[in-house]
């Protein structure tokens, strides 16, 4: 029984929405953990100034979480006092905030934080009642806040705080971030009031910052785990250790990693159910805090506990594997000695437990992701075959409807009245209209599932404008609307696909013809922005309005800027994004109501301007090679190096930058990851294996978080972006790309 179509489509865009919100989810993850190993790499450097570490603390807080102001509370007495703000915050507010102090008290959310010891919000402080420092209110415009305690040895030292100056609350995915931001914070106010403590936490730093690495590059969930639990019984100095992950479906926990453990402990922990409501392990995930037992020989053992016994193990500690709200899992340590675990292993498992938990949620995601993908896969192979078999089903008919209505309405079988020459005309162009939604929808499946393969070549500008010109000529002469096309100097021909190059200048030509009004215009032209073809359309039409402006890119969307019964299939401006896309340019409307629309695409491929190659002045300066298939990153990054005495070349693709460098050998590349036609890894990989380029320089810029693999294939410097001007400068001067006066 073959399965409805609407069925189909509706469960393709619901898996595609579920492997979008999972995407995010990792990416989010992602970006938390790069946080958590920049801070933890600044725990291990700032031995003698901690207070760069809640600076870094703050920065990232705000980054992450979207806030417009993320502030640091220090409890002094009864009153919490400003210790650090990062964000945007006038110099008055921060003057007067020192002179009147927090109270702890339920008229702030920082006073509430450390009142109920757990995060606290207000949606909207002008809508809370308790709410009582609306001083602060008025000078910032705040309205809605978040605060989380900062706790030591189970007592408030301080309040991490941030708002947003609309109302928006946040998330619990911006808690738990804002959340674990506070014990990292936690642990650095610790260091900083123990000074001379210092040094000998360098090395539990190092090995936090190690797995924060392994994490965020490795999706091998036991791999990771058993880097975790080996690095915990290292550094706490303790004889063996494992992991559990909670297991929702069962109400239990399993052994994922282990150290210090053997083989057939090891078999035999996995054999059991480690109930939650009864054994060690479950009291501690029950009460979300870490539990020990200094003497085995003096407990009530559980099966869990019961084994370790038989083997020799005679002191246990289990800290609480948490993410936000949600029991992921608990890490245990054990000795084979009794005693009591000093307070300070405690709170070292804590960062370990911390990153376990960001391990094993990764992994589920990333399985949870492949899944969903091969379920997308399926459901775009069983779309892409429907619409084979549509278009077989269809095409055949059709050819028929239009042949001989066209057949008829050239009288070859006998005249025929004036109602039946109007009614053919009729179905003419319904067949002629079925056929073009026909072959833009099976256009646009293409694209979607990556089968629509450009093919490029040299071709005229002008002859390829002209072209579509033809197409849009009677019925532009039919409404007496005038159309015009100017090709400016300098250009002639660009490398492209041709054939797809045409297709999106008539579509967006078609689009103006038909919604300009009789007596209006229509006008195209082609300039040159760099090595780049940008084409306008612009007409006089009635224009779109604005909230139509980005809905009328979507699929079966015309926007409302013509009459209903105005033909189109809704799909031409989707397909002409997409093609555009393809070819590493991007498409736009400028349009104001009344006064007409403008539609625009770049497409790369003119060659350098002759005047710029040759200039004897630019020759002498040394090559910077740009490589981003963003044409606002280019810019910026071409702006970043205004008057840093070096000329910048810019490629869109792979292909276009291996070109590029092999033809002007540079000082340095600066290379983004994604890339059309060949991605950035293929084109390090190129680089590095070709001895004319080996030694070039390469700095990746992308937001591929991959730091570890780009050193290791050969990159000199990884930028994150965003990337400021310093970054960049400071990345190429220490290549010797630039001079140190730039």
């Amino acid at each position: 029984m073959v399965a409805d179509p609407s069925e189909r489509s509706s469960r393709t865009t619901r898996i595609t929405r579920d492997s979008s919100r999972q995407f995010q989810e990792l990416r989010d993850a992602r970006h938390q953990w790069a946080a958590s190993r920049e801070i933890l790499a600044a725990l291990g450097r700032a031995v003698d100034n901690p207070g760069q570490v809640l600076d870094t603390v703050l920065e990232y807080a705000a980054r992450l979480c979207g806030a417009h102001a993320v502030q640091l509370f220090l409890l002094d007495g009864d009153v919490f006092r400003v210790e650090r703000v990062s964000g945007d915050t006038p110099e008055a507010y921060r003057a007067y905030l020192l002179d009147h102090p927090i109270a702890r008290s339920r008229s702030s959310t920082v006073g509430r934080a450390a009142e109920d010891m757990r995060t606290n919000q207000i949606a909207d402080v002008l809508s809370d009642a308790e709410y009582g420092r609306h001083d602060l209110q008025k000078l910032t415009g705040f309205r809605t806040l978040l605060s989380t305690p900062m706790i030591l040895q189970d007592e408030v030292v301080g309040v991490l705080s941030m708002w947003r100056t609309d109302v928006k609350p946040f998330d619990d995915r911006e808690r738990e971030l804002l959340e674990e931001f506070a014990a990292q914070g936690a642990i650095a106010l610790r260091l900083e009031s123990r000074g001379a403590e210092l040094a000998s936490k360098v090395g539990q730093l190092e090995a936090l910052r190690e797995v924060g690495e392994a994490v965020g590059s490795s999706l091998d969930r036991d791999e990771v785990l058993d880097r975790i639990v080996s690095n915990a019984v290292r550094l706490t100095g303790t004889d063996g250790g494992s992991i559990m992950e909670y297991d929702e479906s069962g109400d239990s926990f399993h052994v994922r990693a282990a150290s210090g453990s053997s083989p057939d402990l090891v078999e035999q922990l996995r054999a059991i159910t480690i109930d939650r409501g009864s054994t060690l392990v479950g009291r501690t995930a029950l009460e979300r805090k870490p539990l020990e037992v200094p003497d085995l020989a003096q407990a009530e053992l559980d099966p869990h506990l019961e084994i370790l016994f038989r083997d020799g193990w005679r002191s246990v500690l289990a800290v609480p594997l948490l993410r936000g709200d949600r029991m992921v899992g608990v890490l245990v340590i054990r000795r084979r000695t009794v005693g009591t675990f000093p307070p300070e292993v405690s709170e070292l498992l804590q960062g370990f437990a911390t990153q376990s938990a960001l391990a094993i949620v990764n992994a589920r995601l990333f399985r949870e992701l492949q899944t969903k993908t091969k379920e997308l896969e399926i459901a775009s192979q069983h779309k892409s075959d429907f619409l084979a078999s549509m278009s077989h089903e269809l095409r055949t008919p059709l050819n028929a409807v239009i042949g001989f209505s066209e057949v008829l309405l050239d009288r070859m079988f006998g005249e025929i009245n004036e109602r039946q020459d109007e009614y053919l005309r009729d179905i003419l162009n319904s067949g002629r209209h079925l056929l073009e939604l026909l072959n833009e929808i099976l256009d646009l499946s293409k694209v979607e599932a990556g089968q629509m393969v450009l093919e490029p070549s040299t071709f005229g500008v002008g002859s390829a404008l002209e072209y579509t010109l033809k197409m849009v000529r009677e019925r532009a002469t039919q409404h007496a609307i005038t159309v015009t096309v100017d090709v400016a100097d300098g250009v002639d021909t660009v490398v492209a696909d041709e054939l797809r190059f045409k297709q999106v200048v008539l579509n967006l030509l078609s689009n103006a013809v038909k919604f300009t009004p009789d007596g209006g215009s229509v006008s195209v032209r082609a300039y040159r922005e760099g090595t780049d073809l940008v084409v306008t359309v612009a007409d006089t039409g009635i224009g779109v309005p604005p909230e139509d402006q980005e809905r009328i890119f979507e699929s079966f969307q015309q926007g409302r800027r013509g009459a209903p019964k105005e033909e189109g299939t809704g799909l031409g401006l989707t397909l002409s994004r997409r093609i555009v896309g393809l070819f590493g340019g991007r498409l736009w409307l400028k349009s104001t109501p009344g006064s007409g629309s403008t539609f625009g695409f770049s497409v790369p491929g003119l060659p350098e301007r002759e005047d710029e190659v040759a200039s004897p002045e630019r020759d002498k300066l040394p090559v910077v090679v740009l490589v981003d298939d963003d044409r606002a990153s280019l810019d910026l990054l071409s702006v970043y190096l205004d008057g840093s005495g070096t000329r910048v070349l810019r490629a869109r693709d792979g292909v276009e930058a291996l070109e590029q460098i092999r033809r002007v050998p540079p000082v340095a590349v600066v290379l983004d990851i994604k890339l059309p036609r060949l991605d950035g890894w293929q084109v390090l990989a190129e680089l590095k294996a070709d001895p004319a380029t080996a030694a070039i320089p390469v700095v990746i810029a992308s937001v591929v978080d991959d730091r570890p693999r780009g050193l290791a294939e050969g990159a000199d410097e990884y930028l994150l972006k965003p990337i400021r001007r310093d970054e960049l400068v400071d990345a190429l001067r220490r290549l010797g790309a630039l001079g140190e006066s730039s």
